[in-house]
């Protein structure tokens, strides 16, 4: 109601259908008026005799275009304006009455000028004569001419569809039409009105107009039909993605060879799941043998299934058999090795490097500074299960392998697999748990040495009572954290301490210090985790909090037994002094499935580090406060808009270098590019 009340109906109009006219009427649209008037004095009268001269010559027939030897006629010819023209009619509005008269056809009229091409046509004759010298008719005449006949084949339909469309057949059809003079009745002469009077509706009866007696969806539709265009344009489902149960309407040869040649790297047991409950596992590993290979207990697709016969590289166009080679020697170092560096397969196939990156994301992962990772775990469950499997797949790696070495002529250092990998079946993997337990079993084997130094300290210290209330002051107790927050873990480091509670032994800390921290000691305790945050920061501008966690844990193990920082240091007073020393959280929005830790989502930065760079910096911050990655590009624009000037690429460089990482073409916050 609202809506009625601010638009308000005017006027209504009667709408009728005039159908005198129906497929009689036309749009006629002059681009250009022009009216040759030779008494003009305007006209050049010269001009005009020449014009005439050079497309007529000298002789007078019917076939003279300008036959007054004058040029006094303008033609116009006519070109199709739209394909259709249904859309359109001519509307004529009388007495609070509105009558169409739907458009038979649109002409736009345009100036010819076939008349250059005549005087072109006759100079060139002209030309032909003089060239021809002074020889006589009746010499022509004598003159024997050999004339070769020839028979034409018949014409095909897809040639004659060729000859009917070439501009040549167009233009002779052309020439070909005949004239239809035009008698042209002015505005106000009395054919002109009663023609005109056709464009009104003769009847105004419901049976004249029952095209305009429809339903609002059956007028919408009438008025908006849809194209044929459009309806071919819809999108349809791509022919090669099938759902699983159309799949499994396939032979099982077919079902595998789907899956693989989509999957490209998947271990047996999620094959079977994938093929259903009740498939054979025998006829599967005949099956998945015929278009993969085994690769550290997974399988892979076969290089010819992906790239056949036939074919080539979408990137450089070498042929399929070129590719099926390289991509061949990257899966064959992936049985040798868990890594596989880039350049080094570039550099021995010769292969463009997006064919390479190409053959490692089918089967492999990027890590950062340490190369392309397989990725997939050893499958050890399947090589146990299926040892006459394996036997065969390594034969026929080692046949490959002899034909990688004809073609590459691989060196020596391409063939020997690393000592670990010799030793075992697959990788060894060191986890972190147990790198810390090997950490505590190496401090334990030092335990007796630290125990003798640590009771010749405490021999010196009560041999002097000064230096003993000295060393109190420095003594220092666990604070429990303030809220719910669990202490940091150091426990890799308690071995370093040998039996003292904050640089105390355990029988003397509760008589010594009565459970309380002397005054002035929860001071230095936050002057040195301060001075460790700020210069760490400093330093690397960002930081995730499982990484300077990480950097705290390494500064503690450089301090001597004793030290202030060993009190026992929460995640929550850590992430309070980073805030106190003027660092702000950015809240990175990392994509829903990322798999971090709680500790690897909290960023922080450095806000202010009084250099020259403060801004951009804050600005780059802003930026991905709001994207998790960004092109360069972007960041370049942003730096530009908000710092008012042009920076250069050093400039942009150096910011870039201080907060970021770059990672397949994108850039990242230090800390927080997920592999």
């Amino acid at each position: 109601m609202a809506n009625e009340e601010d638009d308000p109906i005017i006027q209504e109009i009667d709408v009728f259908l005039a159908r005198s006219l129906l497929e009689k009427l036309y749009l006629f649209q002059v681009e250009l008026e022009m009216a040759i008037d030779t008494l003009n004095p305007n006209y050049c009268r010269s001009k005009g005799e020449q014009i005439a001269l050079n497309v007529d010559g000298t002789c007078t027939d019917e076939t003279s275009t300008y036959s007054s030897k004058l040029m006094d006629k303008q033609t116009f010819c006519s070109s199709q304006a739209a394909n259709n023209v249904s859309r359109y009619a001519a509307a004529v509005y009388k007495k609070g009455e509105l009558h169409l008269t739907p458009l038979h056809g649109i002409l736009q009229l345009r100036p010819s000028f076939t008349y250059l091409d005549k005087a072109d046509a006759k100079h060139r004759e002209r030309e032909a004569a003089n060239e021809g010298g002074d020889s006589s008719q009746d010499e022509a005449e004598d003159d024997v001419k050999q004339i070769t006949v020839r028979f034409s084949r018949p014409e095909t339909e897809q040639a004659r569809q060729r000859r009917v469309q070439s501009y040549e057949f167009l233009q002779k059809r052309q020439a070909e039409e005949h004239w239809v003079h035009l008698h042209y009745y002015g505005l106000k002469d009395s054919r002109s009105e009663h023609e005109r009077q056709y464009l009104f509706s003769q009847g105004h009866g419901l049976a004249e107009n029952t095209e305009l007696i429809k339903s609002p969806s059956e007028y919408l539709m009438m008025l908006m039909p849809p194209s044929i265009e459009e309806e071919n344009d819809k999108p349809v489902a791509p022919s090669n993605v099938l759902s699983m149960a159309q799949l499994r309407t396939l032979p099982l040869a077919d079902q595998i060879k789907i899956l693989m040649k989509n999957v490209k790297v998947m271990p047996f047991a999620n094959l079977m799941s994938l093929l259903g409950s009740g498939t054979d596992s025998t006829a599967v590993l005949r099956c998945i043998q015929q278009v993969a290979m085994l690769v550290q207990g997974n399988w892979v697709v076969k290089s010819d299934v992906l790239y056949p016969k036939d074919t080539s590289s979408p990137h450089s166009g070498v042929p399929a058999e070129v590719l099926c080679r390289g991509r061949d020697f990257v899966m064959w170092k992936f049985t040798q090795d868990r890594w596989v560096v880039r350049k080094e397969v570039a550099a021995v196939t010769k292969l463009c490097p997006e064919d390479v990156k190409d053959f490692l994301e089918h089967m492999s992962v990027a890590r950062i500074n340490k190369g392309w990772e397989f990725m997939l775990p050893y499958d050890e469950d399947f090589v146990k299960k299926h040892p006459d499997i394996v036997q065969r797949q390594h034969m026929l790696w080692m046949g490959i392998q002899a034909k990688l070495e004809k073609v590459y002529n691989l060196l020596k250092e391409h063939l020997t697999p690393k000592k670990q990998e010799a030793q075992s079946a697959h990788p060894l993997l060191v986890s972190g748990e147990q790198r810390v337990n090997m950490a505590k079993a190496k401090v334990k084997q030092n335990y007796g040495q630290l125990e003798k130094e640590f009771q010749k300290q405490k021999a010196e210290m009560k041999s002097n009572d000064t230096s003993a209330k000295m060393d109190v002051s420095n003594i220092r107790i666990k604070e429990e954290p303030v809220s719910d927050e669990e202490p940091m873990d150091t426990s890799a480091y308690e071995g370093m301490n040998n039996g003292i509670v904050n640089g105390l032994h355990a029988e003397d800390s509760a008589d010594s210090l009565n459970g309380h921290l002397p005054g002035g000691c929860i001071d230095r305790v936050a002057q040195e985790l301060k001075a460790f945050v700020s210069s760490t920061f400093k330093k690397q501008f960002v930081l995730t909090l499982s990484e300077l966690k990480r950097l705290f844990n390494l500064h503690l193990a450089s301090l001597p037994p004793g030290h202030t920082l060993f009190s026992g240091i929460s995640d929550k007073m850590l992430q309070d002094m980073v805030l106190d020393t003027g660092c702000k959280q950015i809240l990175v929005p990392f994509p829903p499935q990322t798999a971090a830790s709680p500790d690897e989502l909290k960023v922080y930065a450095l806000w202010e580090a009084g250099d020259t760079y403060d801004q951009h910096r804050q600005v780059l911050l802003e930026i991905f406060s709001k994207n998790y990655r960004v092109r360069r590009n972007v960041i370049q624009n942003q730096l530009s808009q908000e710092c008012g000037e042009d920076l250069n690429k050093q400039e942009v460089d150096r910011v870039l270098k201080d907060c970021c990482v770059s990672y397949g073409g994108m850039w990242y916050l230090k800390g927080t590019v997920q592999s």
